[in-house]
């Protein structure tokens, strides 16, 4: 789960989820979703995303979608191949797909940056402009992690900014949202949605942030 629980300018205050198409949603072990507290703080479970069964060959899939009108992904699949791979072997083996998302009118209304979902992670796009409009201040623990890789807040009358650029943005979902949810994938002890959350919080610091900066 991550930090997104602000409501943001042109989102609405209700949570939406949607069910999958086309095939009946499996619900796996665990369905994780960062940016907010919908699925990880253990509300009704509603298929959030198209399942994607287990693969049995041993490769990373890279699935890419359409961002939609006023979005962009900001990582590439080759950026996405190459961090993993920095990863320790035993922490990729479970990883099975990345899928880039695309933005939809329910996503909006609940914002996330990324999802882990059974052997999957999903990463959101994000506007492209790189700045994010709230109608409410971060909370602390939001605008430390945020901070934490350049982001950078301003308030502006009642309403907050959280402005990127092409790099501080790129290693925040490089080096924070995608090892988050992988540190979901491996997470293997915890079943309470508060410990499985504080675990992978602290494997996104330990092999997101601190890894990347020992290397710096």
């Amino acid at each position: 789960m991550s930090r997104r629980n602000q409501s943001r300018v042109r989102s609405g205050l209700p949570q939406t989820r949607h069910a999958t198409r086309g095939r009946r949603a499996v619900q796996p072990a665990s369905a994780h979703q960062h940016r907010g507290n919908g699925l990880a703080a253990g509300r009704p479970f509603d298929a959030p995303e198209a399942w994607h069964p287990p693969r049995d060959d041993g490769k990373l899939e890279i699935v890419v979608k359409q961002p939609g009108e006023g979005y962009r992904h900001v990582v590439t699949p080759n950026q996405i191949r190459q961090r993993v791979a920095q990863l320790p072997q035993e922490y990729q083996t479970q990883l099975e797909v990345v899928q880039l998302s695309p933005m939809t009118r329910k996503r909006r209304l609940f914002p996330c940056y990324g999802l882990q979902w059974g052997q999957a992670v999903y990463l959101y796009p994000i506007e492209e402009s790189l700045e994010e409009l709230y109608v409410r201040a971060p909370r602390p623990a939001q605008r430390i992690e945020t901070e934490m890789y350049g982001g950078e807040w301003t308030q502006e009358g009642r309403f907050w900014r959280l402005s990127w650029t092409e790099d501080t943005i790129r290693d925040f979902y490089l080096n924070n949202v995608l090892i988050h949810e992988i540190g979901h994938i491996n997470d293997n002890r915890n079943t309470n949605p508060r410990k499985r959350e504080q675990f992978a919080d602290w494997f996104a610091v330990e092999y997101g942030y601190r890894a990347t900066r020992r290397k710096s």
